[in-house]
């Protein structure tokens, strides 16, 4: 399952804000569920229900142990030389940018045997979390009573901006302002940045993909969802301080472990009148713009064996997403579900109601509901020409542009505080394919025209009296974007460069510019109504409830918890853990489907007698997880690692909006089985005994 990428996420299942806030509508907290904040964790919880108290020491360790992928998804420091531990499913957008027609490292595998073949990767960022801070009251006190919500957002924006900015002068880290609570509280965090990172292990797919879509999202499992890489610091592995030990037997059935990882987006906090804007609205679309283009991947990787390679990355994305996605919009669909969510948001309402003090917060659902007739009206309607290739022209036509406004005032992507970040992607020396950038164009192109009809008058000028296909071939093969030389040249020319471009790319940019900043101005003002009444329910919840709880994930650092657990479906008995001699009976079952065969250097091993048929595999737990979990580590007790997390079980689709632990469960890898793989099977002793130490 890809649970990590915020980017691709982003793209489609954006709502309007990065809403963050405790779970308002299901009331008090139900078993082990939290994406727990680690300057607040549920320490008394842990130490009623489980005997287990998480220090100060103990807290820091851990979250510095963690760290963040920029292409999306979670990863943990397993060696005092650099070495990161991530999923095999993380690393493949890393993997594909490194292999070509004669190496390919995604479906054949890869060990560097010393530190001199570890591959660098292009463009790859890796965040340690260093610090956390609340810094609520100074966005607060730059928000003027009166504002009207396009002030209100734009003044909220240049208080984030200058708050980041100060501290990442003043402590060279990258400093992003969180939101959560859907506006009631805001947390600085400053992330360590690396940005050598380099490619060391990574088994061939058929292990770590074992069972492909068919199996995706299901449980049991038998993958080995694993990749390592290695930070580097002047050339030289990096030293680390805090990393995890490697435990020497994993988990025990009913243990208690915690996952450490960055979660990206929970809709919990969603009214219901926002529930059944996803349900009825936003979801369908969604899935009708995935279904598209999985169709079309489909239909490119046909054309033969080098257009299957480079389809294949974003075919698993939209592969992934559509059962993700079908699998929320069924828990919408469920009456139960939304029954349950109407009863709660009443009972809220009611105790509101009741109390003077807090009567005032009782208009904030009805502008939530305007909100989404708003959104309901325009759905479909703006520019999505999103491609690799017209997006890196779209950065470079708004940096232009941004560049020339002081830092505070720029969109945030373009602020000072994330301009290291942002060159890095826009500058990368990864390969572009423009045979796949243009069908995704031309398709993109006519599912504008389709969305807004033909006579549209933006439609008319993109089109530029040409079909959909023959203006994506005239923007793709004359541009000259996919050179980073190039895209390094206009850059530094600025608005001046930008302006007098002949590049079909730039001037296609430079066309729907106002337009998609008009709609940025029309979003960020319903996203300012929305994040204040937002936060007017969340300071009603923390009257009635109190505080401690936790807030909506926002694609950072959050603790869960929860012990190894098996379940009940169909009136089966599922185990809390499967064995590697399961994956053989497992491929023998399915003899002959695609995906279902395990690699050659796996027999050879079998045959050898190398491997433990007996060895933990995969195991579950009922620790609360979403998207943007994977490759989080799972630790016991004593900080060890002892699994990676890599998938959630179809009954846990519906987490975006709600948690149960009646058969919901997170997927991992095993840690014994990722170390005895690496010994056994892959060879690799000397990698194999870094791992902890």
């Amino acid at each position: 399952m890809n649970f990590g990428t915020p980017d691709f996420v982003s793209v489609l299942t954006r709502v309007s804000i990065a809403l963050a806030m405790l779970p308002v509508l299901l009331g008090t907290l139900a078993a082990d569920e939290g994406m727990w904040l680690f300057n607040d964790l549920p320490v008394k919880h842990l130490k009623d229900k489980y005997g287990f108290t998480p220090t100060p020491e103990w807290s820091e360790h851990v979250m510095k142990s963690c760290v963040r992928f920029n292409v999306g998804g979670s990863a943990s420091f397993i060696s005092s030389n650099g070495l990161v531990l991530t999923n095999h499913h993380v690393g493949s957008d890393t993997l594909f940018k490194l292999s070509n027609e004669e190496n390919d490292y995604y479906n054949d595998g890869f060990l560097a045997k010393e530190f001199g073949e570890e591959l660098k990767a292009p463009d790859l960022e890796l965040n340690q979390l260093i610090n956390i801070k609340d810094v609520t009251a100074e966005v607060n006190a730059a928000v003027g009573k009166g504002l009207s919500p396009a002030d209100a957002a734009k003044a909220r924006r240049a208080a984030i901006a200058n708050i980041e900015k100060k501290a990442t002068d003043e402590s060279g880290l990258r400093s992003n302002v969180v939101t959560l609570y859907g506006g009631g509280r805001y947390h600085l965090y400053q992330y360590k940045k690396y940005t050598d990172v380099r490619l060391v292990w990574s088994p061939e797919a058929n292990a770590a993909f074992f069972g492909g879509d068919a199996d995706n999202f299901e449980y049991p499992r038998f993958c080995l969802d694993a990749c390592i890489f290695r930070v580097y610091e002047n050339g030289k592995p990096a030293k680390i301080e805090h990393f995890l030990k490697w435990s020497p037997n994993g988990p025990a059935e009913k243990e208690l472990v915690f996952v450490a990882g960055n979660p990206g987006r929970t809709s919990r906090i969603f009214t219901v009148a926002a529930l059944k804007h996803q349900r009825d609205v936003r979801l369908p679309y969604i899935l009708d713009f995935i279904r598209r283009r999985e169709v079309l991947l489909q239909q490119f990787a046909l054309e033969g064996k080098e257009s299957a390679r480079r389809a294949h990355d974003g075919l698993f994305g939209f592969q992934n997403a559509r059962k993700a996605r079908m699998g929320m919009l069924q828990g919408l669909q469920d009456p139960a579900v939304m029954s349950a969510k109407e009863q709660a948001e009443a009972d809220l309402l009611a105790k509101i109601e009741s109390d003077p003090e807090l009567r005032k917060y009782a208009g904030a659902w009805e502008k939530i509901a305007d909100v989404q007739k708003r959104r309901a009206a325009t759905q479909g309607m703006g520019v999505n020409l999103s491609e690799q290739l017209f997006n890196l022209a779209q950065q470079l036509v708004q940096m232009a542009e941004e560049d020339n406004k002081p830092s505070a005032e720029r969109l945030p992507s373009y602020r000072d505080s994330n301009r290291a970040s942002l060159e890095q992607q826009l500058f990368s020396t990864a390969p572009v394919y423009k045979d796949l950038e243009q069908v995704i164009l031309a398709d993109l192109i006519s599912r504008m025209v389709e969305m807004r009809g033909g006579d549209d008058d933006l439609c008319q000028k993109i089109l530029a009296g040409k079909s959909p296909i023959d203006r994506a071939e005239e923007c793709i093969s004359g541009t000259q974007l996919d050179d980073p030389e190039f895209r390094k040249t206009l850059a530094a020319g600025g608005s001046k460069a930008i302006q007098s471009s002949t590049d079909p790319l730039i001037q296609l940019a430079r066309l729907v510019d106002s337009e998609v900043r008009s709609e940025q101005l029309a979003s960020d003002e319903l996203a300012e109504i929305e994040r204040q009444a937002y936060a007017q329910i969340a300071e009603a919840q923390f009257a009635t409830q109190g505080t401690s709880t936790y807030p909506d994930a926002t694609f950072s650092l959050r603790l869960a918890f929860g012990p190894v657990l098996g379940y009940t479906e169909k009136g089966n008995e599922i185990p809390a853990m499967t064995n590697i001699g399961g994956a053989f009976e497992h491929e023998a079952a399915h003899a002959g489907q695609e995906y279902f065969e395990l690699p050659k250097s796996w027999h050879q091993a079998r045959d050898a007698k190398k491997i433990d048929l007996a060895t933990p595999y995969n195991f579950v737990c009922t620790a609360d997880i979403i998207g943007g979990n994977s490759g989080s580590p799972v630790i016991n007790e004593k900080m060890e690692l002892v699994g990676l997390i890599f998938d959630g079980n179809i009954q846990s689709l519906t987490a975006d909006y709600l948690y149960s632990d009646r058969q919901g469960r997170s997927v991992s890898v095993h840690s014994d089985a990722i170390r005895d793989a690496i010994r056994n099977i892959y060879g690799a002793d000397s990698l194999a005994d870094q791992l902890g130490k």
